[in-house]
């Protein structure tokens, strides 16, 4: 590989704290985004487990449109809940975001996450095989 791993970061109120990037891009193409809740300008946007994954998921691509990709660049997604009630509820917001795309997915129950309000944190993965200007070959 050659090329550097380029870092963004967001409003999120944890990564400056815990010394984190929201998403890093490697030089082969493969941007990695943290994961993310439906914490926004450093309020947790309460709701349904289908609305804070919508947010969630939102944050993710917020993130990979810095690096100019989208939903159709998503190539894996990670999906943590604390609760097995809401899996249907979290997989609908998946498939109406990525149900053209079908990502590598998995789903995970947790015991919490940092915040008791949040149900839903994501992870997404996406890819764009990078051109000379963008840093290198594969």
């Amino acid at each position: 590989m050659t090329g550097s791993v380029d870092r963004v970061g967001s409003d999120g109120p944890w990564e400056e704290a815990f010394g984190y990037s929201r998403a890093v891009r490697l030089p082969n193409g493969l941007v990695l985004v943290s994961g993310c809740t439906s914490v926004v300008g450093g309020e947790i946007a309460a709701g349904s487990p289908h609305e804070q994954a919508l947010t969630a998921f939102g944050v993710a691509l917020d993130a990979l449109k810095q690096f100019g990709l989208g939903a159709a660049d998503v190539v894996r997604t990670r999906m943590y809940l604390t609760h097995a009630r809401d899996v249907d509820e979290v997989g609908r917001a998946h498939r109406e975001l990525f149900g053209d795309v079908r990502p590598a997915a998995s789903m995970v129950i947790v015991s919490g996450f940092v915040d008791p309000s949040l149900v839903v944190e994501v992870e997404v993965e996406a890819y764009r095989h990078p051109t000379a200007t963008e840093g290198g070959t594969a």
